[in-house]
């Protein structure tokens, strides 16, 4: 079995979504599936990190959490690691006269 691109995530704790599914709750970190380690490095089995297969690593660095989120901390390590080139067709520069 392949790992995916796409970070899932691995968090602290749980909670319960309004639908019944359980969603991430604590301390969240990006995790790739089908690797025992988050993408800042974490040991999955040593940190007792929980995996969400099923909820997707889309957070950035302008999110701001408040006392009503389960999400209490966003790891900045895996922030930084995920983000790469997202935007860059929005914000990237573009050279104007190029060198001949």
């Amino acid at each position: 079995m392949g790992s995916s691109r796409l970070p899932a995530v691995a968090a602290s704790g749980e909670e319960a979504g309004r639908d019944g599914v359980r969603q991430p709750g604590g301390e969240v970190h990006a995790w790739l599936p089908g690797q025992n380690q988050t993408v800042c490095g974490l040991a999955l089995s040593r940190t007792r990190l929980r995996r969400f297969p099923h909820v997707r690593f889309d957070c950035s660095g302008t999110d701001v959490l408040t006392e009503a989120d389960a999400v209490g901390w966003i790891c900045p390590r895996c922030l930084a690691a995920t983000a790469g080139r997202r935007g860059k067709e929005k914000h990237g520069w573009v050279r104007e006269s190029p060198r001949p």
